[in-house]
């Protein structure tokens, strides 16, 4: 009996000082090639490829890295800081821009996947001085706060109108159900997208 338990002791510290070696030999065999792939050539990702976007109406050149987002771009490399970025994974709409008219969220785009396609900022809503529509409702009405969401909004908002001139508050409601905005503001993003709708009427 007690040879047996000896022998039962032996064999579980066995298994258990080869499973430690397996995990120590694991770790040194990937630290050596993390070092050598430090050593080794650059990634293909980290040389830089040159684009050209339609930005607003105007072909803008830039210089980036093959993994930048279009949110990333457009605030970088062209200094359009009107698009925000905030979750950087599509899950709160701050940096919605409009890809041929049509709303997306700009972190979950590559620039270099933009190609000829045009694409349309906060900063391209206004006409000269004159605010677009929703633009000036969202003043009129109160419906910002931090301000963070509200280029996003905007942009989905006019978006909406584009396609619906007279949408009802549900419409607007299902436009916006994308976006994410901490400070509560959505009855008045309604009420103003509302308005500005009707403002396009009259």
């Amino acid at each position: 009996m007690v040879s047996d338990l000896s022998r039962r002791s032996f064999l579980s510290g066995s298994a258990v000082t080869t499973a430690g070696a397996t995990i120590i030999n694991t770790a040194q065999t990937m630290t050596a090639q993390a070092e050598n792939s430090a050593d080794g050539p650059p990634l293909a990702d980290t040389q830089p490829v040159t684009i050209r976007l339609n930005v607003n109406g105007a072909m803008r050149m830039a210089q980036i890295a093959a993994s930048m987002t279009l949110a990333e771009v457009l605030r970088g490399s062209l200094g359009l800081t009107g698009t925000k970025i905030a979750c950087n994974r599509g899950a709160c709409s701050a940096c919605t821009v409009w890809l041929d008219g049509v709303p997306i969220c700009a972190c979950m785009m590559l620039a270099v996947d933009v190609g000829a396609r045009s694409v349309t900022t906060i900063e391209g809503l206004a006409q000269g001085e004159t605010l677009h529509p929703v633009q000036q409702a969202f003043i009129d009405h109160d419906a910002l706060q931090c301000g963070f969401c509200t280029p996003g909004m905007i942009m989905s908002c006019a978006a909406l109108l584009q396609r619906n001139p007279e949408p009802n508050a549900d419409e607007v409601r299902a436009a916006i159900s994308g976006h994410y905005c901490r400070c509560g503001t959505y009855p008045h993003v309604i009420a103003a997208t509302l308005a500005a709708a009707k403002a396009h009427r009259g």
